[in-house]
């Protein structure tokens, strides 16, 4: 005798068929867990059968403290590999070309993108101000009051910032990513070299120093762009523009944006060689690791961008 089939979670129930006093055990759902249910409708007939039974729940606290915990756990890892790249500068006598490669490559190759971008940024900067000060009760110096410490505060190390986040962060990740994959990092380890030293100190010490040289660059090139925006534009001619920008001027706008500089081209190359070092999971982790870097690395400046101008200002 059969038992009849009930369904359960829109899947039949497995019975057990009784044939001739023996029971008969049927096949197994994969990834299923059973559990055994008995039944005794009639004295001294008991009906067994084979039910679907759940898995047992997740454990929720683990998990929910561990989600917590991980960023806790990767500023640590972050700190132990910076406290480690520093500590090796001892070393660095035997890795300093490396720094010269790293310098023409964040610094110098940077050059036109970010000279590009001030450019239109300064241009921009300067006919929106005209438009908003065109009253006669305005003297019109005041548009280069405005956009010369601009630029110097904010605009010239933001922008430099956020399209080096973006072309030197995202380009040191997929490089020490793509060689931690390929286990090019170990071979440096067996061969007996610092891979720290060798790798990461000089990505991020070139970052500290040709950050400057690109604000400078990114300074000098967004008000020149606005002076000569304001002189063919007809908005103001180029000695109105520097006499309103040295009427306001002061010793504290660059120094302000120096110190940005700094802050930024080591927030931007340490976060990326942080993420490229640890990258696992093939091609697929490689493009998670620039992908993380690049958008890590804005978020941080945004951040240090405010704390600095709270500190400094």
């Amino acid at each position: 005798m059969t038992s009849s089939h009930e369904k359960h979670g829109g899947r039949r129930r497995p019975s057990i068929t009784r044939r001739g006093g023996s029971l008969e055990e049927p096949r197994r759902t994969a990834n299923v867990h059973y559990r055994w249910e008995h039944h005794q409708h009639v004295p001294g007939r008991t009906w067994s059968r084979l039910l679907p039974a759940p898995f047992p729940p997740t454990p929720v606290v683990p998990a929910l403290l561990d989600s917590l915990l991980s960023p806790l756990r990767a500023l640590g890892q972050y700190a132990i590999l910076m406290g480690r790249a520093f500590a090796s500068i001892d070393e660095f006598r035997m890795y300093w070309k490396n720094l010269f490669i790293q310098m023409v490559r964040i610094g110098i190759d940077s050059v036109p993108i970010v000279a590009l971008a001030a450019a239109f940024s300064g241009a921009v900067l300067t006919v929106q101000t005209a438009y908003q000060l065109e009253t006669p009760f305005i003297p019109k110096t005041i548009i280069g009051s405005i956009v010369a410490p601009s630029i110097m505060l904010e605009l010239g190390v933001v922008v430099a910032g956020f399209i080096l986040a973006g072309r030197v962060g995202a380009r040191i990740a997929a490089e020490l990513g793509t060689m931690r994959v390929s286990e090019q990092i170990d071979a440096l380890e067996v061969m007996g070299l610092n891979s720290i030293g060798f790798l990461i100190l000089p990505r991020v010490l070139a970052g500290i120093i040709m950050f400057p040289v690109l604000y400078v660059v990114s300074c000098v090139v967004g008000i020149g762009t606005g002076i000569a925006t304001g002189h063919f534009g007809g908005f103001l001619s180029a000695s109105e523009f520097l006499e309103g920008a040295r009427q306001f001027f002061q010793l504290l706008d660059p120094f302000i944006g120096f110190v940005k500089s700094l802050t930024f081209g080591f927030i931007v190359t340490s976060i990326a060689c942080y993420k490229g070092y640890y990258t696992g999971g093939g091609a697929v982790g490689v493009g998670d690791s620039t992908t993380q870097a690049a958008v890590l690395s804005c978020v941080f400046i945004l951040v240090a961008d405010l704390l600095v101008a709270v500190l400094l200002l």
